[in-house]
C-alpha cells in the first residue's frame, strides 16, 4: 500500500512533465514520473547518474547532440523503464498477497475458520510460540456442523430437491419407465441415503425397473441421516410400461418365446429352438467371433509391406557395399603401387591381389567387395575378354567414381604405354588416403552430433542422481 500511494503521488505530481515522443503510450506516466524525480534527485546526488563510459558511449551514438539532453533522456528511459517493472511486480505481489490471505483460516485472536460442508475437510499447518520453543502442527480442519434446527431445515431442502436427482431420463414420478438414479450420497448435500422399495420384483433398491404390463405404484422409502440427526420419508412412484414400436414388441415376444423353450427342455440333452412364431418360419443362426477375414487383410497387408521394403532393403545392402568398396580403395590402390613398382605388370598384379584373396577366403571366409570384383575381372581375362575391356567393366561394375577412374587410368595406359604409369599411380594412391582421411573426419563429427542426444540425456540422468538425495536430506 505504501509503494501504491507513491506511485500515486509522483503520478500526480508529475502529470505536466513532456514526454520524448517516441514513448509507448503505456511507458510514458512513468517517463513524466521519471524526469520529475530526476529534476529533484539529480543535483543534489550528480555522482548517482553520472558514468564516463555511458557518457563516451551516448557521444558516439548521436556525434552533435547536447551531452546533457542525452544523458536525460538516457537515465530517464532506465529509470522509466525501472518503474514500470516495480509498478507490475508490485500488483503482482498485492494479488499474490491477497490470495494468501483469503486462504488463511487462522485469525489473530485464534480463532480458527471453519470451512462449509460443501469444501470437505481442510488441512492446515501451524506454528506454535512457546515460551522459547517452536512447535510446528499440520492439522485436518473438519467442516462445520449443523445445529439441530439447521439439520432439520437441510432435510427439508434436501427432500424438495430430491425428485430432481433420481429421475434420471424419465419425465417425472408418475410416469417412470428408465432407471431411476437411488444413491447413497448426492453432491450438493452432506446426507447419507438408504433406500428401500416395497416392490422390489418392479422396483429394485438400487434404482433398476422390471417391466410391467400395467401401470404399477412402488412406495419408495428411503432413511436419510446426517451425523447423529436422521429421518424417515416415503415417495410414491409409477412405473408404467414404455411405448415400444412394432419391432421392439416382435423383438420381447420372440424372445419371450426363447426363454418359455429353454425352460421347457431343461431335461432334455439337446435344445430344439422354436422354428416359427405367429405362423411364420423362423431360421436361426449362431453368430461366433471370426476374425478370419481380419487375419486375411493383415497378411495381405504384411506381403505388401515385405514387398516394397524388400527393395529398400537391397538398396541398403548396396549402399553398404559402396562404403566397403570405397574404404578399400586405397589399400587396392596402394598394392597396384607396390606390385607395379616391383617389376609387375597390371593384369599380373590384378592376378596376384585376387588370388591372395581367394586362398583368404577359403581359409577365414572373409569378403572383400573390391578384391571379389578383381577376382571377376582375372576371371574375364581368362576367359578370353581383352583387358582394356576387362578393366573397364571392372570401373562400371563397382558404380564408384573412383573405381572408374582407376579403370580410366589402367585402360589408357594400354594404349599410350606404360612409362608413366607407376607415377600417376601413386598420385591416385595418395589422393585415395587424404579422400579416405577427410571421409574418417565428416564421419567422426556425424557420430558426434548423433552422441550428443544420449550425452545430454546421461547429463539429465546424473544431475537427478545428484540432486534427489540433497533435496531429500533437506
Amino acid at each position: 500500500m505504501a509503494v501504491a500511494g507513491g506511485y500515486f503521488i509522483v503520478f500526480f505530481l508529475s502529470r505536466k512533465e513532456d514526454t520524448a515522443p517516441n514513448i509507448s503510450s503505456l511507458l510514458a506516466p512513468f517517463y513524466r514520473m521519471t524526469l520529475y524525480l530526476l529534476k529533484r534527485i539529480w543535483p543534489k546526488f550528480p555522482k548517482l547518474f553520472s558514468s564516463a563510459q555511458v557518457e563516451k558511449d551516448l557521444a558516439q551514438l548521436y556525434p552533435g547532440e547536447s551531452k546533457e539532453c542525452m544523458m536525460t533522456e538516457y537515465y530517464a528511459r532506465k529509470m522509466a523503464l525501472c518503474l514500470a517493472v516495480v509498478f507490475i511486480g508490485t500488483i503482482l505481489g498485492t494479488a499474490v498477497k491477497m490470495s494468501a490471505q483469503n486462504g488463511l483460516t487462522l485469525r489473530e485472536d485464534g480463532l480458527v475458520r471453519r470451512s462449509s460442508y460443501q469444501e470437505g475437510v481442510r488441512e492446515i499447518n501451524i506454528t506454535a510460540d512457546y515460551g522459547e520453543q517452536q512447535m510446528e502442527f499440520r492439522l485436518q480442519v473438519e467442516p462445520r456442523r449443523f445445529t439441530e434446527e439447521e439439520t432439520e431445515k437441510l432435510f427439508d431442502d434436501f427432500l424438495e430437491r430430491l425428485p430432481e436427482y433420481i429421475l434420471g431420463d424419465n419425465e417425472s414420478l408418475q410416469h417412470v419407465t428408465k432407471d431411476l438414479v437411488l444413491k447413497s450420497e448426492y453432491d450438493s448435500f452432506p446426507i447419507v441415503v438408504e433406500w428401500r422399495s416395497d416392490k422390489q420384483h418392479i422396483l429394485s433398491n438400487t434404482g433398476h425397473i422390471f417391466p410391467v404390463e400395467k401401470p404399477e405404484q412402488v412406495k419408495l422409502m428411503l432413511h436419510i441421516a446426517y451425523n447423529e440427526y436422521c429421518r424417515e420419508a416415503e415417495l410414491m412412484v409409477t412405473i408404467t410400461p414404455p411405448v415400444l414400436s412394432e419391432k421392439e414388441k416382435l423383438y420381447l415376444e420372440v424372445e419371450q418365446i426363447l426363454l418359455q423353450s429353454h425352460n421347457d427342455n431343461l431335461e432334455q440333452e439337446n435344445w430344439k429352438l422354436p422354428a416359427e412364431w405367429n405362423g411364420e418360419r423362423i431360421y436361426w443362426k449362431q453368430m461366433v467371433e471370426d476374425n478370419s477375414l481380419l487375419l486375411w487383410g493383415a497378411v495381405m497387408g504384411t506381403v505388401v509391406l515385405i514387398y516394397i521394403f524388400s527393395d529398400r532393403d537391397l538398396h541398403e545392402q548396396i549402399e553398404k557395399r559402396k562404403k566397403r568398396l570405397r574404404r578399400e580403395y586405397p589399400e587396392i590402390v596402394h598394392k597396384l603401387v607396390l606390385f607395379v613398382g616391383a617389376g609387375m605388370t597390371i593384369r599380373g598384379a590384378f592376378q596376384k591381389i585376387a588370388s591372395d584373396y581367394e586362398v583368404k577366403q577359403r581359409a577365414i571366409s572373409k569378403q572383400s567387395p573390391a578384391c571379389a570384383e578383381m577376382l571377376y575381372t582375372c576371371r574375364e581375362l581368362c576367359a578370353g575378354v581383352s583387358e582394356g575391356a576387362a578393366y573397364e567393366h571392372f570401373g562400371r561394375r563397382t558404380g564408384l567414381q573412383e573405381y572408374i577412374r582407376l579403370s580410366t587410368l589402367l585402360a589408357q595406359n594400354l594404349k599410350r604405354g606404360n612409362s608413366t604409369l607407376l607415377q600417376r599411380l601413386r598420385e591416385e594412391a595418395d589422393k585415395a588416403a587424404e579422400e579416405q582421411l577427410q571421409q574418417g573426419r565428416k564421419l567422426g563429427e556425424e557420430a558426434g552430433t548423433k552422441l550428443l542426444v544420449p550425452m545430454v540425456l546421461m547429463l539429465a540422468v546424473v544431475m537427478v542422481i545428484i540432486m534427489v538425495p540433497a533435496f531429500s536430506s533437506m
